[in-house]
């Protein structure tokens, strides 16, 4: 089969730089069996949108299937097409070739001979299966440009025909940048460096994780996803934001209590009321739109800007109180259309029950109605809105219309229209029944909490990047000028006080009277504390002023019913977005979504419930000002996060939104604050204990999620900064502390290692765990980039404080050296290498020994301190792992069993007993005065490492017990010395003991025992010609000459007797602690130095051998 385009001079094979196998491509079903050659449907092959959605582009697919066939069928859906042919390789398996066109380089490719024509496509098929192009096609130059892309499903990977030649090298594409489960397309994967660096002849990664998040579907996985848009609601910035965001702030305020506001505060502090609220709400509607378009934004409304922003704890806390907060705001907006009902029906005299069960049942009838508006879907409940919407506009211009008509018959009620005399006389203050500036305003700024009514529903946006700030910024400009206009206007024609008698006109001029009523003709003093009527004395001055006063009243029920609707649609989405995210994971069962539109109809049903409860409850004065701090908790944190993420610095932080400021939104976060107290100020403390309550609660619960939030930007600008200042201080006796990098391998193999070093630097040192990965570099490195997250976060997970520092190196000094040489930070760097005891040394290769020993010298010479740390049951654990863990396991042997008791030991508090320190000689400084004493009874690294484990709560009961050399004849003498000076470093003691009988010979059958030891390791250059021993020595210098036996008996003898003391003195402490023996480089062999190791510390206690780098450690200078 074989497939022309028109006008081509020529025909180029086009081939995929990855090996796919030319085997015939699987025979369909139906074709085998009719001879017929179908075309497969691509929606039934591929998963998500390969690329450009068709309105951008056109493309045919080339599938290597898997070796699976599927019944035939022709579709022509989205302008793709594929063809089938053939049975696919095994090392092809799941891969396809796209070739995207261009669809503005015009369509002049005939289709396949035989098949009709396709749309764009440039692709056609030889038997072999590769693609035919024009060679017109392949250059930019030419006049259509074409781009094409072949998709590879193995890797999920794009590679573009472009520049005249195949490459791996991918090309921008937001693509690349998705997230995997983004609903606006499939995330590709670029080639990973792996693929572009390394050698053709080798598979880059198997079927791992190439350069792509662990947990991301490869290939087949990601072909299972069909997303389908058909049904799905989506609201631009008009309907989905600036409607809901006015319905919400025109409340029930607007036409109730502004009048009263306005006769309180008059007209000018009631706009000054107005525009500080203004001012709050402006600033957190910047905040808002910086955060909403620093990134795609999904659904969760305040809750997903402020966590992603500051992280779960605080999203995790006001998502929490917002939501509720939503719930109970449906309640208190039902209860108000309730009252107002029951108003009119009093008027009428018309009451079902009384009026406290009218408004439970009005309030009941109402809420089941929003519930059956929010279920029936977003785009029932947008609908209503906007009728809402049209109803509250009219019932504002009715009122604007009022103004311009007064009727004498209102005059009595205080309405005269525009009048000049009213306007100065309302515009000063005139505050009565203890009220004040602040109580005024208080009383008014709920009416401004409805800024996010369009945020809370961020999922539902079209384009939440474009429709948040559009929506909620004009939203805020039009609603306070609309107020603003309305104070002025009903302040500048009704007066403050009224009686709505007609009958106190004025006939003869009173000398007395100067208020502007007076001046109209009208006497209203008789009611001066007892008015029914003007701004002070009646709240239903809208209606009296308006042209059609039940418009009025229309116009309060849209008020009240659009905020309840917008709140009952809130709450849930919210708690959704909340639940999904399984902060709290007893909720998790809302994180449910129903429908093409993911509604939370469990959600709902459980607002529904809330509300319901405080309807029926009906006394809302008390929670009314906790809700208000709650919405206003949640606008301080949305500014406190523009605050952070603008200090902290990130390049991650690059809202499309220029017009916001850091130090605006901290006084925007510091205003809300201030607010809120001035609300009320036990609602305010109340909030904050919540919030801190929450926020304790999901900081301790630590739930597994990264959002890359502000917080963490600016611990690492912290702990930046803190490095860097750091760095410039010079290091000091008294501030002195181990820092410890511990050659641990991976660090779950010694885990007894790890927690007698961690006893000693928590919360005190650096703790480092070295891990040298050794062979193939190719894998090593594979290795160490998987090793690098699993290890560090299995230190977090077991509670340790430390760091994983894998490298590669060709044997384990090597990598040794790499690590003390490079690991850590500025001042935050080891100075103390930790190794566990090579306590198969004798059975191990004697390179392995040599590797062992020098890694000791190289330490001594980059002046690091060494401790190596003994177990008699040992310390790796390695071939103890995963027992049990599949299936069932076989009964663990003596051995491994006292390894595995052993090394759970230090995890326990310990028992009352001794730390004995055998502080022999004098591995590291201290400072008696100006110059340093080298004196042998100094303090060092030996005598610190167990007063910092006596410091820490596991190990507190146990003693210190120390132990010197000395003669016998001055052994009351050397103590008394000693308590001096362990007196002035401060360091509790339990016993001092003086070793006169350190020198002696130790006994024969342990001197036996030690010579039969090194046997296998002697040279016996004595018994052998001097060339034959030369040559041995030269090819093994790790062996034991006799020369050097001789020359270092006494250092030997010494070994074996304090090993003999240390039985004697010591077999019951908890751990020992005792300085490790020096052998100069070059003069003492390996194997003598590992024997010498050995004979010290066989048959005893946890051991550390320890030797400071010989520098100042302790001081007792203040």
């Amino acid at each position: 089969m074989e497939g022309k385009q028109s006008g081509s001079a020529e025909q180029k094979t086009v081939t995929e730089l990855k090996a796919v196998s030319e085997e015939p491509y699987l025979e369909d079903k139906d074709a085998a069996a009719g001879g017929a050659e179908p075309a497969v449907a691509v929606d039934d092959v591929l998963s998500r949108p390969l690329g450009p959605t068709p309105s951008q582009s056109r493309f045919q697919v080339d599938l290597v299937t898997e070796g699976f066939g599927r019944p035939a069928e022709a579709a022509e859906k989205a302008g793709r097409e594929v063809s089938m042919l053939g049975k696919s390789s095994e090392e092809a398996k799941g891969r396809f070739r796209v070739n995207f066109v261009d669809p503005s380089a015009g369509d002049e490719t005939s289709g396949e001979s035989g098949g009709g024509s396709s749309e764009g496509g440039n692709v056609s098929l030889q038997n072999g299966g590769d693609a035919m192009l024009n060679e017109g096609s392949l250059h930019s130059g030419g006049r259509h440009h074409h781009h094409h892309y072949y998709y590879d499903t193995h890797t999920s990977t794009y590679y573009l025909r472009t520049f005249g030649h195949n490459t791996m090298d991918a090309v921008p594409r937001i693509d690349h940048y998705r997230h995997t489960a983004a609903d606006l397309g499939e995330k590709l994967i670029r080639p990973s460096l792996a693929e572009l660096h390394d050698e053709l002849d080798k598979e880059p990664f198997e079927e791992g994780y190439a350069n792509r998040e662990e947990g991301m579907p490869t290939g087949e996985a990601v072909a299972t996803y069909i997303p389908d848009s058909k049904g799905i609601v989506k609201f631009g910035w008009i309907k989905g934001v600036l409607v809901r965001c006015m319905l919400n702030i025109w409340g029930v305020m607007l036409f109730i209590r502004l009048s009263w506001i306005v006769g309180q505060a008059g007209i000018g502090l009631s706009v000054v009321v107005i525009a500080v609220a203004a001012v709050v709400t402006t600033f957190t509607g910047l905040s808002t739109s910086a955060i909403a378009t620093n990134g795609f934004v999904r659904g969760g409304g305040a809750y997903y800007l402020i966590s992603r922003s500051l992280g779960p704890e605080f999203g995790g806390a006001i998502g929490l109180i917002f939501a509720f907060a939503n719930a109970v705001a449906v309640a208190m907006y039902v209860v108000g259309f309730a009252e107002t009902v029951v108003e009119l029906l009093k008027e009428n005299g018309t009451m079902m029950v009384d009026e406290m069960n009218d408004i439970r049942i009005i309030g009941t009838i109402t809420v089941v109605l929003l519930l059956g508006i929010s279920i029936a879907g977003m785009e029932w409940e947008a609908k209503a809105q906007i009728v809402l919407l049209v109803i509250l506009i009219l019932a504002i211009g009715d009122f604007v219309i009022g103004t311009f008509i007064p009727l004498d018959n209102k005059k009595p009620k205080g309405f005269f229209g525009y009048k000049a005399e009213i306007f100065m006389e309302n515009f000063g203050p005139d505050f009565r029944n203890e009220e004040t500036f602040f109580s005024v305003f208080a009383i008014f700024f709920p009416a401004a909490t409805g800024i996010l009514a369009g945020a809370n529903i961020s999922g539902d946006l079209a384009d939440p990047q474009s429709a948040i700030p559009k929506g909620t910024l004009l939203a805020i400009l039009i609603t306070t000028l609309v107020y603003i206009g309305i104070a002025v206007s009903v302040g500048s024609c009704v007066v403050r006080d009224a009686t709505g008698n007609i009958n106190n006109t004025i006939i003869t001029e009173l000398t007395n009277c100067t208020t502007a009523a007076c001046k109209l003709n009208y006497d209203f003093s008789s009611c001066q504390t007892g008015c029914q009527y003007g701004l002070m004395n009646n709240f239903q001055v809208m209606s009296m002023v308006s042209g059609f006063a039940p418009l009025i009243s229309a116009g309060i029920f849209s008020a009240t019913l659009s905020s309840a609707l917008a709140s009952f649609v809130s709450a849930p989405k919210i708690f959704q977005a909340l639940c999904k995210d399984n902060i709290y994971p007893g909720f998790l069962m809302f994180a449910k979504g129903y429908g093409k539109n993911n509604e939370p109809l469990r959600g709902y049903l459980l607002t529904f419930l809330i509300a319901l409860g405080f309807i029926l409850i009906a006394e809302l004065n008390i929670i009314a000002p906790i809700i208000s701090n709650f919405f206003l908790a949640s606008y301080a944190l949305i500014n406190f996060s523009v605050f952070h993420a603008s200090l902290a610095k990130s390049p991650g932080w690059r809202p499309a939104f220029k017009y916001y400021n850091m130090w605006i939104s901290l006084v925007g976060a510091i205003l809300c604050c201030i607010v809120m107290f001035v609300i009320n100020w036990w609602a305010a403390l109340l909030t904050y204990v919540i919030v801190l309550g929450l926020y304790i609660y999901v900081t301790y619960k630590k739930p597994d999620v990264n959002w890359g939030s502000s917080t963490q930007a600016l611990t690492y600008l912290n702990a930046l900064q803190h490095s860097i200042r750091l760095s410039g201080v010079e290091d000091h006796v008294k501030n002195f502390r181990p820092q410890c990098l511990i050659m641990t391998g991976a660090p779950n193999s010694r885990p007894a290692l790890l927690h007698l070093v961690h006893a000693f630097t928590k919360n005190v040192g650096l703790m480092i765990c070295g891990h040298v990965h050794m062979g193939s570099q190719r894998q090593a490195v594979k290795e160490r980039l998987s090793d690098l997250a699993k290890y560090q976060q299995w230190l977090i997970k077991n509670k340790m404080k430390a760091f994983y520092a894998p490298v590669h190196a060709e044997d384990l000094r090597d990598g040794g050296q790499y690590l003390m040489q490079a690991a850590g930070l500025g001042r935050m760097r080891p100075n103390t290498l930790v190794l566990g005891f090579k306590r198969n040394w004798r059975q191990a290769d004697i390179r392995d020994v040599e590797t062992y020993i020098n890694l000791l010298h190289d330490a001594f010479d980059i002046q690091y301190g060494v401790v190596v740390i003994r177990l008699k049951e040992g310390l790796d654990i390695s071939h103890l792992q995963g027992q049990g863990s599949k299936g069932p396991s076989s009964p663990l042997n003596l051995a491994d069993q006292r390894l595995l008791d052993a090394t759970t030991q230090f995890q326990k508090k310990q028992s009352k007993s001794n730390i004995d320190v055998w502080w022999l000689f004098d591995d590291g400084d201290a400072m008696f005065s100006d110059t340093v004493l080298n004196s042998g009874q100094n303090a060092g690294l030996t005598l610190l490492i167990p007063y910092l484990l006596t410091s820490k709560k596991k190990w507190k009961d146990c003693k210190i017990r120390v132990f010197i050399g000395g003669k016998i004849n001055r052994i009351d003498r050397d103590r008394r010395a000693m308590a001096t000076l362990l007196s002035k470093f401060r360091i509790d003691f339990s016993d001092i003991m003086v070793l006169g009988d350190i020198n002696m010979k130790p006994k024969i059958e342990n001197i036996t025992a030690f010579e039969e030891m090194i046997e296998p390791f002697r040279l016996h250059e004595d018994d052998k010609e001097q060339e034959i021993a030369d040559k041995m020595k030269e090819s093994e210098p790790w062996r034991i000459t006799d020369n050097e036996l001789e020359l270092h008996k006494t250092k030997t003898y010494r070994q074996i007797r304090l090993n003999e003391l240390l039985k004697e003195h010591s077999s019951t402490a908890n751990i020992i602690v005792m300085s490790l023996p020096v052998a100069r480089k070059g003069a003492v062999s390996s194997a003598l130095y590992m024997a010498w190791l050995e004979a010290l510390s066989k048959d005893l206690p946890p051991i550390f051998l320890v030797r400071g780098n010989h520098q100042s450690v302790l001081t007792f200078y203040s």
